[in-house]
């Protein structure tokens, strides 16, 4: 498979417009494209799936080894083009390698193959935008950058000079893109609003794609696509968490990383959904009950009212195993403070009290080392994640989980819980430490 990465100089650059647009222009034209997002974003799946009409995926090489990587590449094989939407900027990640690297888009360049087209924008400057690329074509010589693509480039004469820039610097000129704030995505305070909550969202990308391929050459930039490396390693499978898996999925529960749905899918698992906001029940027929993440902080007080999700997620922790993850970890506690101060009680399967109120940022990789299991996982065993959310904790009195520490070995202070069948973490499990 031939494959890109769309990267920028920074946060804000258009990679999001950009990576969209592109997806389903190609899409349109009849090009098997499939995508994956480089780091741990649970959101800009949701985007490229409605973009494409094809399933994406996270690739994280601080915590995914390299055989787990493989695997996920591979689920793309037969695509005429791959395209990977990076995190940040391009030379972006952590000061110490994990699993494989730092998680940057440089560096999964590096380990695919893949060139970088490298987004950037004008505001601001014009042939600089010149010397901008040139620094970033020569800061690892083994990360290749196809060309720029310029964001927000305001008129025929600002793009004359861009152009002069980029040719002066050797850097080739894959298009320039106009300011349009139409084609703004509206946000959170955990990233872009989920794709299932935008009803308006397939004709903004085709508003994107239409832009795209008009201030492009498409066929050129997918002649700088390169094949993909053989990545190293093979990777076992997933272990799930159980036969039968009974997953919350709504509007407030929605952050499980594709892969691991996937992984546990090939394994033999099956999987089914359940809406705690329509207040269901988990199957009581499942081996375990699994809470993503999500914004259950959002709707803290309908999450209390639903008397039929409560108990029955309450009967099922008698006897079999239930795990949440961050927003999940949440409605497992005690309570929950919204933003305006007002506390909801939550299951009280574990002591755990959180605040919305009290926001502050909790925010990067996480290392774990069990200190009990949990669904899937044996005691003892060494875990990747990531942690993002602004609660806060008031009180964790139950036994931790795990001894955690961020991406520095650093320790952090959200350990997880445990209490009877019932466990829970803020942070999102990516991939064991193998």
């Amino acid at each position: 498979m031939n494959g890109l990465i769309i990267s920028a100089t920074g946060s804000g650059t258009g990679k999001t417009t950009l990576t969209l647009g592109l997806l389903r222009a190609y899409h349109r034209a009849g090009v098997g494209v499939r995508s994956f997002k480089a780091g741990p974003d649970y959101i800009d799946p949701g985007f490229h799936l409605v973009a494409s009409g094809l399933p994406s995926a996270n690739l994280d090489s601080w915590a995914m080894p390299e055989g787990v990587m493989a695997r996920i590449i591979s689920g793309a094989e037969g695509a005429d083009l791959v395209i990977a939407e990076g995190a940040m900027g391009l030379f972006d990640g952590v000061a110490q390698t994990g699993a494989t690297a730092r998680g940057s888009a440089a560096d999964l360049s590096v380990l695919t193959g893949w060139p970088v087209v490298l987004v950037i924008d004008a505001g601001g400057q014009a042939q600089s935008v010149g010397a901008v690329a040139l620094g970033f074509a020569r800061l690892r010589p083994e990360v290749k950058i196809a060309g720029a693509v310029v964001n927000r480039v305001a008129s025929p004469r600002h793009e004359m000079m861009v152009r002069e820039g980029l040719a002066e610097a050797g850097i080739a000129c894959l298009g320039c893109l106009p300011r349009l704030k139409d084609l703004e995505m509206p946000s959170r305070h955990l990233g872009l609003v989920q794709a299932s909550e935008r009803p308006e969202l397939d004709a903004q990308i085709e508003a994107m794609a239409d832009l795209v391929a008009g201030h492009l050459d498409l066929a050129a930039l997918r002649a700088q696509a390169a094949p993909t490396r053989a990545l190293a390693g093979a990777a076992a499978p997933l272990t799930p968490p159980g036969q039968r898996i009974a997953i919350a999925r709504d509007q407030a529960f929605s952050f499980l990383y594709p892969h691991l749905l996937d992984g546990w899918r090939q394994a033999g698992a099956e999987i089914g959904f359940f809406s705690p906001l329509e207040d269901q029940s988990p199957d009581p027929t499942a081996d375990c009950v699994w809470l993503p993440g999500g914004y259950p902080e959002l709707h803290a007080g309908r999450l209390a009212g639903k008397a039929s999700f409560l108990k029955g997620l309450r009967d099922f922790a008698q006897t079999r195993p239930v795990h949440g993850e961050c927003g999940g970890y949440m409605v497992l506690g005690q309570g929950l403070v919204d933003k305006d101060g007002t506390r909801h009680a939550m299951a009280g399967l574990l002591g755990l009290e959180t605040s919305y109120a009290k926001r502050k940022m909790h925010l990067g990789y996480r290392h774990a080392r069990l200190l009990a299991p949990i669904p899937g996982q044996a005691e003892g065993t060494a875990l990747r994640g990531h942690e993002f959310h602004f609660s806060t904790i008031l009180s964790q009195p139950d036994a931790p989980l795990a001894r955690v520490t961020d991406a520095a070995g650093l320790s952090v202070v959200e350990t997880g819980s445990r209490r009877g069948y019932v466990t829970g973490t803020f942070f999102h499990l990516i991939a064991e430490d193998i």
